[in-house]
This record gives structure tokens, C-alpha cells and sequence, in this order.
């Protein structure tokens, strides 16, 4: 019984190191970018918006398709920024151990 006791020790440590982790992807802001930066959108490390910078060079009313286009592929390239930054703390955090496909960090 002595490596059962072991065991829910190294889960509740475990668990601790977890909920660590989200907090700290909380507070973590990545930026995404498009246009050569001309469009910036920061994102939590949880995927919540927090800025979008747009260059005053790419407002023109007559033409809104494009900006559009472009805010949408820096919110998806912060988006994947996330992701990756998001997999990267949860390999440190098991150890090199990844997870199984489709299991992804509790949020």
C-alpha cells in the first residue's frame, strides 16, 4: 500500500502543478500577427482576446474585405501561438510525457 500512497501523492502534486499552469496561461499574453504586422491581436494564454492593433495605413471605408481578412488570420495566427505555447508548458510539466491525441489542457 505503501506505492498507492506514493502514487496519490504524485497526483495531488500533480494536480497542484496543473492548476498552477493555468493560471499562469492566464496571465500570459501572445500576440499574433498579419500583414507583416501591419494587424497585431494579443490573446490570453487561454484564448481570450485582450488588443487588437490595427496600422491606420489599412483603414479605408471603401475597402473593409481586406482588413477583415487580415484581423482574421492574426486572430488565428495568435490563436495557434497559444496552442503551441500551451503544449509546450504542459510537456515541461509531465516531464517530456506527451499527452494522448485529442486530450488537450483542461480549459
Amino acid at each position: 500500500m505503501k506505492n498507492l500512497g506514493q502514487i496519490m501523492k504524485q497526483a495531488q502534486e500533480m494536480q497542484g502543478r496543473m492548476n498552477e499552469l493555468q493560471e499562469k496561461l492566464q496571465e500570459m499574453e501572445i500576440t499574433g500577427q498579419s500583414g507583416g504586422g501591419l494587424v497585431q491581436v494579443t490573446l490570453s494564454g487561454k484564448g481570450e482576446a485582450k488588443k487588437v492593433k490595427i496600422d491606420p495605413s489599412l483603414i479605408d471605408p471603401n475597402d473593409s474585405e481586406v482588413l477583415e481578412d487580415l484581423i482574421l488570420a492574426a486572430i488565428n495566427d495568435a490563436r495557434a501561438k497559444v496552442d503551441e505555447e500551451a503544449q509546450e508548458q504542459m510537456k515541461e510539466l509531465t516531464g517530456g510525457m506527451e499527452l494522448p491525441p485529442g486530450m488537450n489542457l483542461p480549459f
